[in-house]
């Protein structure tokens, strides 16, 4: 398995492919396609993340001292950003999870991209991220 520092170069790779940015939203939105569909049950008031606009819900599991998400939103751009959080957070140790620095956003451009709400919402899914992280780290310990 990839290192989180290995998939946000990847990501970085990616975005680096397209010359403008109505090319790396339509990426972004394809990335929102990968996502595992979540069942009726998960899309629940008790998943929502607090603080984005649009509906994000997300939980976590873990196993073997890894942590894995599992996401949906309402909004096609926030599916795609809560993708690629969960391609590069999702089976790594709540520690690696939670000592992130995720340098892909600043790298991307994402945050100059965004509308202020959404750059809202990008942090409240990182936060919730690595809560669900810590969390599983107290679970486990």
């Amino acid at each position: 398995m990839s290192t989180i520092a290995e998939i946000e170069n990847e990501i970085t790779d990616d975005f680096a492919l397209f010359d403008d940015w109505m090319e790396k939203y339509n990426y972004l939105i394809e990335q929102g396609d990968t996502l595992a569909p979540l069942s009726e049950a998960q899309h629940d008031e008790n998943f929502l993340i607090k603080g984005c606009q649009s509906k994000v819900w997300m939980h976590s599991t873990h196993n073997d001292n890894k942590v894995f998400y599992h996401a949906d939103s309402d909004a096609a751009i926030t599916k795609g950003i809560i993708a690629l959080l969960v391609r590069v957070l999702s089976g790594h140790t709540a520690d690696e999870i939670i000592n992130a620095e995720l340098t892909f956003v600043d790298r991307i451009g994402m945050k100059e991209h965004l509308s202020p709400n959404r750059t809202n919402g990008l942090f409240a899914m990182i936060k919730q991220m690595k809560m669900d992280a810590l969390a599983h780290k107290s679970q486990t310990a």
